[in-house]
């Protein structure tokens, strides 16, 4: 079972949709229409936290279920949801140089985790206005990706936990 935390954008549902294909059992649960214990309940094997608006501080429960699940359930965050696991191990998520919607970068990774697979580097689109900051990344986060252009950090990963971010 993959239990998406949904965060209110349109991009989640590619998200579930690609999540079937590979024959996952999904269950989307908004972020602030569930409890802790919900998802707990759920029994999840993997949780993905989905894009959305505004910043992780305001995303419902999605800072809470890193917490408590990431040391042992294996977590992928996208756009959002990475945000959300920089700022939830004390790293700063600020204003990106320039705002990337529906702008292409070339991405750089280090070819291990969810980039395991995958050539590099790749062009990718890119839909964001914050990205996790450099400037006091915590020591529990590794980057994983960068682009090239400008140097901005579009992968991380925990250190210890099965915790992984993609902008």
């Amino acid at each position: 079972m993959v239990v998406v935390i949904d965060n209110y954008d349109s991009f989640t549902y590619n998200l579930v949709q690609y999540l079937g294909e590979l024959g996952a059992v999904v269950q989307v649960m908004r972020n602030d229409a569930v409890s802790l214990d919900t998802v707990a309940a759920a029994q999840p094997n993997h949780i993905v936290i989905s894009p959305g608006p505004g910043r992780p501080e305001q995303a419902g429960v999605t800072m809470a279920v890193i917490r408590r699940f990431g040391q042992t359930t294996p977590i992928l965050g996208v756009c959002l949801g990475h945000q959300a696991i920089g700022a939830v191990f004390g790293g700063a998520v600020v204003r990106a140089g320039a705002p990337m919607h529906g702008k292409t970068s070339t991405i750089e990774h280090d070819g291990r985790g969810v980039f395991s697979g995958i050539s590099g580097p790749f062009v990718a689109s890119r839909y964001h206005s914050l990205v996790v900051s450099d400037d006091g990344l915590p020591s529990e986060l590794e980057v994983t990706a960068r682009t090239r252009e400008d140097n901005e950090i579009m992968g991380l990963r925990h250190r210890t936990w099965p915790v992984y971010g993609v902008q």
